[in-house]
């Protein structure tokens, strides 16, 4: 976002669209930067079911007649895409995992193994001579959408801590319990907040264990929330409690502080931007590991020693919360 943001500003004639996943296109519908989408469905894209779409997708950037694609994902399929559109320059990020550097005119190295992936992406930006700062609005409020959650749900009526307990690999999930933990003490010293579980329809579980531990102050949202909602429940949080998944990146956008628990990967790499402060990661000699499975003879003990009063002090400070 950051990258099409300032392109925006230094070139605003130009006309941007963005190739995405169809899941995460409603991010970006109706974005004020961008003149169209073109959604790819990522799940079973190789089927020769979708070769018509694919194709036509192809076909339709070609006679585009694109002057730049820039590729930020750096993987096989969005190289070959972006090769095939036939732009004038195509650039990417210079990331030997699957060889899609080979399709670039110009490849943008990782400063180093800790760099950041938001700054390595804004390297691309240095590439082009493009200025870099930060005088634009990451991700702008959708006001229907804002509105729609406080005719739906009581947002209004409290000050919210958002929680994230699901996370796409296994070995990222804090457990549910100890999410649990830190409402049942949270609650008992500050019981002006209430909490909003995020996470989608494969979280519920771990969203009834949370919601437990204090029905009257947990809001389960689990599996009910579009994706834009979930930006917005985000933005009127105070604080989001997270793992390290996708929730936690919208959060650390919208400026909110952020508390999350690390387990097998480099916060260095993919933490919450600008907020590595909030970061709660085991010293142990395998963390981290960059794995989605934990080999560890003691399984996801990386996770486990994080205790819910570490969180919770992490929490009370990014609040300004006297101690109790």
């Amino acid at each position: 976002m950051p990258v099409l943001r300032l392109l925006k500003l230094h070139c605003p004639e130009s006309e941007i669209h963005w190739w995405v996943d169809s899941s995460i296109a409603p991010l970006l519908e109706g974005d004020p930067d961008l003149a169209g989408i073109v959604r790819f469905e990522r799940r079973g894209w190789a089927s020769p079911s979708r070769w018509g779409d694919l194709w036509r997708s192809l076909r339709w950037c070609r006679e585009q007649s694109f002057d730049m694609a820039i590729d930020l994902q750096s993987l096989a399929r969005s190289g070959a895409f972006a090769w095939l559109a036939n732009p004038k320059l195509l650039i990417g990020l210079d990331d030997a995992r699957e060889g899609a550097r080979g399709f670039y005119d110009l490849a943008v190295p990782r400063r180093s193994f800790h760099t950041h992936a938001v700054d390595w992406y804004l390297g691309v930006l240095a590439a082009l001579k493009v200025p870099v700062h930060w005088n634009f609005t990451w991700l702008p409020e959708r006001p229907a959408v804002a509105a729609g959650i406080r005719r739906k749900w009581p947002a209004g009526s409290a000050r919210w801590i958002a929680l994230q307990p699901g996370a796409r690999w296994t070995n990222k999930r804090w457990p549910a319990e100890n999410f649990a933990g830190v409402v049942s003490r949270f609650a008992r010293t500050w019981p002006d907040f209430q909490f909003a579980i995020l996470g989608s329809e494969t979280d519920r579980e771990l969203g009834a264990v949370i919601a437990r531990a204090d029905p009257q102050r947990c809001l389960d949202l689990t599996g009910q929330l579009s994706l834009l909602e979930m930006v917005e429940w985000i933005r009127l949080s105070e604080l989001m409690i997270s793992n390290d998944t996708g929730p936690m990146h919208v959060a650390a956008a919208l400026g909110k502080p952020v508390v999350a628990a690390f387990g097998p990967t480099e916060p260095r790499r993919t933490g919450p931007y600008r907020q590595l402060g909030g970061v709660v990661q085991a010293n142990l000699p395998c963390v981290p590991c960059m794995s989605p499975r934990c080999s560890n003879p003691a399984p996801l003990e990386c996770l486990h020693v994080i205790s819910p009063d570490t969180i919770l002090s992490r929490a009370r400070e990014a609040l300004g919360l006297a101690a109790a």
